[in-house]
């Protein structure tokens, strides 16, 4: 491979996936203005949906964000009463994050978002979880030379 074929902006690996990155976010936003939530607040509400309590540290290993981008986010979503934050009463180092009833309520107007996604993408369910196999296995073998 020669070296004016890898400075080309078509041939970069990372090119299309921070494009496809940047039109999903923009995909999202009508639908979760409608919640009231930014995209990456709407991820960790994901996460707290699956997992009603967690520390900080597992929900930043589960969306790749450290705690320095989390907390202004977890802090907003506490001011909106959707989530509340707590020191352990035994290792003060640890902060849990919890559901608040109101943020579990935001899980029944959030069940169409996936759909309406999913009718923007125009592709076919089946091709979407491929490609979906694919980045996840992509994801982590390049998160393990973190």
């Amino acid at each position: 491979m020669n070296d004016e074929y890898k400075l080309k902006l078509e041939n970069q690996l990372c090119f299309p996936i921070y494009a496809s990155s940047r039109i999903i976010t923009k995909l999202y936003k009508p639908f979760l203005n409608e919640l009231n939530l930014t995209y990456p607040q709407y991820l960790v509400m994901l996460v707290l949906w699956e997992i009603k309590h967690i520390t900080l540290k597992d929900l930043g290993n589960k969306l790749y964000l450290d705690s320095g981008t989390l907390t202004p986010l977890l802090k907003r979503l506490e001011s909106m009463n959707l989530i509340e934050r707590e020191r352990s009463t035994e290792d003060e180092r640890l902060l849990f994050v919890t559901l608040t009833e109101k943020g579990e309520n935001l899980k029944s107007k959030a069940i169409t978002v996936p759909d309406c996604i999913l009718k923007c993408t125009n592709m076919e369910i089946s091709d979407l979880i491929e490609l979906k196999k694919s980045i996840d296995l992509f994801l982590n073998k390049i998160s393990e030379n973190l």
